[in-house]
């Protein structure tokens, strides 16, 4: 069969960490498999939040790579302000935790870069790529966001060549994503952001999200949607090839570990958790022996101030950022693994992307989120947790009682089931269909 082209554009590609990069290393890692040879074009010297090395051995080999440079502001904010490290990644102070510069800084980010800091590298990139398709056969090409000033270069694209292929990838949603409301925008900058918005999903031919409700709302603002979910990757060495029995000498067997794995935000700190845990703790003397928080990955320093005040002071465990290699190491390395969402209903769609690679460990999920959220859904097809709202207590609490007293009888470990459709190898083969 002949190998068709797509030209996939990100801004994040490795040495990028944490879960923006993986969904489309992932794809380019396995599109080959199904006729697709991709092209990436990437910024030559982006600002990229966090830096992992070991995702490079998943570039394919001999893969064509194309760059330019970009030009973007955040370099000269982080010096006015280290918060503003937070925003490349759509995080936010909330609350009495805001200053006065956070406060400025997230002004002049929704108001003055619409729709993001990486606008500036839109027009260029335009410019450059007409001449690369004119140069280049290519079939498809595919946009993924955020950020979603890289949509405008497909949009820019699409109107030079009203024939081509286009593809928006919205790994979250533009304006109802949860950190929106928190941008204080003026009128006229909600407008803009709506408007382009509005004009990717009609100018696309396929929009692809990474959710059940995402793809549901696209389509209801007037998007030709489809979802295709994250997943995870089979080939990653820490993840079992089958969940069985066997795996049970993976159960740390002197310490009950509860792990956060990634990123935590205020935005989606799972108080009532701390506070289940604190209780838990400090009433349950066999509990509080065994007992570890684990965090791999960066934790707001606010919310691991709140929980060293607690009685869980002595339990915390907090390895900091690390590869995403030794990420899955240590999902395999717990007990119960912990992920948290946005509270409110907008975010029923968001489905983080570290939930495949827990339900690929075989591990328990205890959750956070809103009611009828997509991942709720998930937990319920494999069986691999429970999903609870920011207001459970009780539930929350019988729970991890529930996992702590069967870890003691060494019985933790249940199987899952009909994850196989969640494998990146699987999603990709979906992918390669929808692209024709």
């Amino acid at each position: 069969m002949e190998q068709k082209k797509i030209l996939i554009i990100t801004y994040y590609w490795p040495p990028a960490g944490g879960p923006g990069v993986q969904r489309w290393l992932k794809f380019a890692k396995y599109l080959p498999e199904f006729s697709w040879n991709p092209v990436i074009y990437t910024p030559e010297n982006p600002s990229y939040p966090l830096v992992d090395e070991s995702l490079l051995k998943d570039v394919p080999k001999n893969i064509e790579i194309v760059k330019t440079k970009i030009w973007e502001p955040y370099q000269l904010a982080e010096k006015l302000n280290k918060s503003n490290k937070k925003f490349k990644a759509g995080q936010f102070d909330v609350g009495k935790n805001q200053s006065w510069k956070s406060k400025l800084s997230i002004w002049v980010r929704g108001n003055f870069f619409i729709p993001d800091a990486r606008v500036f590298w839109v027009k260029p990139s335009i410019k450059f790529l007409e001449q690369y398709l004119k140069e280049n056969k290519i079939d498809v090409v595919v946009t993924s966001g955020p950020p979603h000033s890289l949509h405008m270069i497909g949009l820019g694209l699409k109107h030079k060549f009203p024939a081509l292929k286009w593809i928006a990838d919205f790994r979250d949603p533009w304006t109802e994503i949860s950190y929106y409301q928190h941008l204080k925008l003026t009128k006229r900058s909600d407008r803009k952001h709506r408007q382009l918005e509005s004009a990717v999903f009609k100018n696309a031919d396929i929009t692809l999200a990474t959710s059940y409700t995402d793809a549901e709302n696209f389509r209801k603002a007037g998007a030709n949607a489809v979802c295709i979910t994250n997943g995870f990757d089979e080939s990653d060495a820490a993840v079992p090839q089958t969940i069985t029995a066997d795996n049970a000498s993976r159960q740390n067997a002197e310490s009950f570990t509860l792990s956060y794995i990634g990123v935590l935000e205020q935005l989606r700190n799972p108080e009532n958790l701390w506070k289940i845990l604190d209780e838990l703790v400090n009433e349950n003397t066999g509990f509080a022996a065994h007992f570890t928080l684990k965090f791999a990955g960066r934790v707001d320093d606010k919310i691991l101030q709140s929980i060293e005040s607690s009685n869980l002071k002595n339990h915390i465990l907090n390895l900091g950022y690390i590869s995403h290699d030794k990420a899955v190491e240590e999902m395999a390395n717990s007990n119960l693994l912990l992920i948290t969402n946005f509270p409110n209903a907008s975010s029923r769609g968001i489905i983080p992307g570290k939930i495949f690679e827990y339900l690929a460990t075989g591990k328990q999920i205890v959750s956070f989120g809103p009611d009828q959220a997509d991942v709720a859904r998930i937990l319920d097809e494999t069986g691999a947790g429970k999903h609870f709202s920011y207001q459970e207590s009780k539930l929350v609490k019988d729970f991890i009682l529930e996992k702590y007293e069967l870890w003691k009888k060494g019985n933790l470990l249940e199987n899952v089931q009909n994850i196989e459709q969640f494998s990146r190898r699987n999603l990709t083969k979906k992918l390669a269909e929808i692209l024709g």
